[in-house]
């Protein structure tokens, strides 16, 4: 059995039985198996795309081995998920895609599999995945579930929020796996400086970069002159920074874990006389964000490990609270293949008492006439628009997509004074800005 099969078998084996996650440990893998280059590239499309089509791919072995996936062995179950993201995601020959899958069954389970699995996959590799789809679907909305890989609430909150011409292109861009995006940091590199060493600029960050490759194999990532962060981010800081934020008063970052967010605000903090408080409640992730800030005098900044719920400041202190709160992920499912099979709406319901007890503490934190920014990374109504229109009565919301009239569409569908990003219309992730002057 070749070593890049194998590898994305023990990926999805983590995946699957131990809860990793699909990005971090395929990176692992991939640096413990010493992998490069083309073998690089086919792990990591392999497990990417097997967990991104997870739920597409169980049903259709499902339904060519003739019973519930639950009454096979789970090891035979990957390898055959492995098979059908082969036979019909890649570009792998049919008579390729089988063999390689029997013989890792036969490896990972016993020869006794061996002919079982050989007859699933030539019941799989009979047709392509839209016919699988069409075959398996009972009306159009399982159908758009199915071929595009996204459980039905995705796909009926993309419905509720998008334009109808826009809904496939939203979920065809999910499956687009990113190129990484750099960010300098502001006092401390220069863009023009990392373009040196390749890359394009971002289309509207002033910050960004859009480099292919190992950002680790640049020095000025991994001295902390610069980082990794999507546009979309970049973006929210931009338009939070650029509102009338009273100056000389401290910045708090409420839910500063890993860290990308703190940095750009620290680098902008001094032209507002702005010290900043960056508070993380997990230490491991307080960790990361005090790296990120590691480059700066330790005079602009401090790094706390703090509930926001429950905060370690006093009220009324800040002139800007970013408050980046936990939340489903949805907008990052481009970079985050297995997310979208791991959460459902009644976990936005539990997120969602977090969510609004972070905000109540974010405008605590504010002082009266400071601007909190209430930030999600998922464009679903219940974690965005819907928790901060619950309850108006302390703030003025501020028209943030003017800030950034240079990115074009970014106005949220549910409230035109928020700020909605788009994989398929800006490249970035999906993020949620509502932009709050508290009263």
């Amino acid at each position: 059995m070749d070593r890049p099969r194998r590898t994305a078998f023990e990926i999805l084996r983590e995946v699957d039985r131990r809860g990793a996650y699909a990005n971090l440990a395929t990176r692992q893998a991939i640096n413990d198996q010493e992998l490069t280059g083309r073998d690089a590239a086919f792990v990591t499309e392999l497990a990417y795309g097997t967990c991104r089509m997870l739920g597409t791919y169980d049903a259709i072995l499902a339904q060519a081995s003739g019973r519930d996936l639950n009454d096979l062995q789970p090891d035979i179950v990957d390898a055959l998920r492995l098979g059908a993201h082969q036979l019909l995601g890649m570009r792998i020959p049919d008579r390729a895609a089988v063999d390689t899958t029997v013989d890792l069954a036969a490896i990972v389970v016993g020869e006794r599999v061996a002919g079982l699995a050989n007859a699933i996959m030539r019941k799989v590799a009979a047709h392509d995945l839209e016919a699988w789809c069409r075959q398996l679907a009972y009306d159009e909305q399982d159908f758009r579930c199915l071929v595009s890989g996204h459980p039905d609430w995705i796909v009926d909150a993309y419905q509720d929020l998008l334009p109808t011409e826009e809904v496939d292109a939203a979920l065809a861009a999910d499956n687009i796996a990113p190129v990484p995006t750099l960010v300098v940091r502001p006092g401390l590199y220069k863009r023009k400086d990392l373009l040196r060493d390749g890359g394009d600029p971002t289309r509207w960050s002033p910050w960004g970069v859009i480099r292919p490759g190992n950002p680790g194999d640049l020095g000025a990532v991994r001295d902390g002159r610069a980082g990794v962060q999507d546009e979309g981010s970049q973006l929210i800081c931009l338009a939070a920074t650029r509102a009338d934020i009273p100056r000389d008063l401290p910045w708090l970052d409420m839910c500063a874990g890993p860290g990308g967010k703190s940095a750009l605000l620290r680098g902008m903090a001094p032209e507002h006389g702005a010290f900043l408080t960056a508070s993380e409640v997990q230490p491991h992730r307080a960790h990361l964000v005090a790296q990120s800030l590691r480059r700066y005098p330790a005079e602009g900044h401090e790094t706390i490990c703090a509930d926001g719920t429950a905060p370690a400041w006093q009220r009324d202190s800040f002139g800007l609270v970013m408050a980046d709160v936990p939340c489903s992920g949805l907008g990052a499912l481009r970079r985050r293949p297995d997310a979208r099979w791991r959460k459902d709406v009644d976990d936005l319901v539990e997120l969602g008492d977090l969510q609004r007890s972070l905000l109540s503490s974010a405008l605590d934190a504010c002082r009266p006439g400071g601007v909190v920014a209430y930030v999600t990374c998922s464009p679903h109504r219940m974690e965005s628009a819907d928790i901060v229109l619950a309850d108006t009565s302390r703030f003025e919301i501020l028209d943030a997509p003017a800030l950034i009239p240079e990115v074009p569409g970014a106005a949220a569908s549910t409230d035109a004074r928020f700020i909605q990003l788009w994989p398929h219309r800006h490249g970035t992730d999906a993020m949620f800005m509502a932009l709050l002057r508290k009263r």
